[in-house]
């Protein structure tokens, strides 16, 4: 099994396989990660949901991101109710094993409340400035 200590010194090339990486990510108590998509070509960060290790071997093999809905207790493939897919660009972990980036090409808007990124609560000073209008109303996006 691999652990992600162990890497710490290992040079760039150096392979591991992934069914041994899976299995060594720090899953919380719920067995689920988080999991930060960004913009592929912008860097532009949209969204934080979270992963458990059968939605992520999902999102490998098709490509298509797939997380965990917490609040719906299933899988949620990103865009199949309004349309809005992330197709997945790249998947890396960071140093600890208890986060994934994903590198996605997303379609329109990512946040639920029709913005492009959902972190548009931007700190300025001892103000929280809303920073972008929705691009798409979300009555229309899940309609």
């Amino acid at each position: 099994m691999s652990s992600f200590k162990n890497h710490e010194k290992l040079h760039k090339g150096e392979t591991h396989p992934l069914d041994d990486v899976l299995e060594s990510l720090r899953y919380n108590n719920d067995d689920l990660i988080p999991a930060i998509a960004q913009q592929y070509d912008s860097g532009e960060v949209l969204m934080m949901a979270w992963m458990n290790r059968s939605s992520i071997e999902e999102t490998l093999k098709t490509d298509r991101v797939c997380y965990w809905s917490r609040s719906r207790q299933s899988y949620w493939r990103k865009g199949e109710s309004s349309g809005q897919v992330q197709q997945l660009k790249s998947m890396a972990f960071d140093c600890d094993g208890d986060t994934i980036l994903l590198k996605v090409d997303q379609t329109g808007p990512a946040c639920h409340t029709g913005r492009r990124s959902c972190f548009f609560h931007r700190v300025d000073g001892e103000q929280v400035v809303i920073d972008s209008d929705p691009i798409i109303d979300p009555q229309t996006l899940y309609s």
